[in-house]
């Protein structure tokens, strides 16, 4: 398929050679010509210099056969009006912008544009490795109120159906990754030795869930 990138920097240009290297088609707006040094010799996409919001910058891109579009350049208020133009002018359903400023994030969200917010994004990373494994959620979502993150699971639910476990626990477990394989929740979905429980949950939650994960299952009377 056909991605538009805006913003040649070091995300631009490294997504850029990640999607055309997974055989889609790329072309990437910068206003800087410079910018373009960053991609390699061998890049066979477009290269187009201009501001991402103008419309025939964006058509010189193909923003019109384009099924997604990426902003990425320096500026929160650019990426954001870019990925709106996309969307709005040109219908391009899948978008998404960089933001430097996470305050911002659930306003762009009402807006309908999926945000990643550059500081919290970077500081969940350096929390997930710096602290225990589940510490620290392995998603959030713009608003930082819905967070998917690993739980410990205390030996003493091993063999409980993990339906029973999320109307005991009162939460939603996503998935389970077994031996290393992600593994999806259906009816009969036991838990079981070694297995790593994700659930998707408000973050104010998530002290409640992981407490009671962590303790061995009261007895039903």
């Amino acid at each position: 398929m056909h991605i538009v990138i805006m913003g040649c920097g070091r995300v631009g240009s490294t997504l850029a050679h990640i999607l055309e290297d997974s055989g889609n088609s790329v072309a990437i707006i910068d206003r800087d010509p410079q910018a373009f040094r960053r991609l390699r010799a061998g890049f066979r996409g477009r290269r187009v210099t201009g501001i991402g919001f103008d419309r025939g910058v964006l058509m010189e891109a193909g923003i019109e056969s384009a099924a997604a579009y990426v902003a990425v350049s320096s500026g929160d208020n650019s990426n954001i009006i870019s990925a709106r133009v996309a969307r709005e002018t040109f219908g391009v359903d899948n978008v998404v912008a960089r933001i430097y400023d996470p305050r911002r994030a659930e306003v762009y969200q009402r807006l309908g544009i999926p945000t990643v917010a550059t500081v919290r994004w970077t500081a969940d990373q350096i929390m997930r490795r710096i602290l225990p494994e589940g510490a620290e959620p392995l998603w959030r979502d713009p608003t930082g109120t819905v967070v998917l993150a690993e739980v410990t699971v205390n030996p003493g639910w091993i063999g409980t159906r993990v339906v029973d476990l999320e109307s005991r626990v009162r939460t939603r477990a996503a998935f389970i990754n077994r031996m290393g394989e992600a593994v999806t929740i259906t009816e009969d979905t036991v838990v079981q030795e070694g297995d790593i429980l994700h659930v998707l949950a408000a973050e104010n939650d998530m002290d409640r869930i992981n407490k009671v994960l962590a303790a061995a299952p009261e007895e039903d009377h």
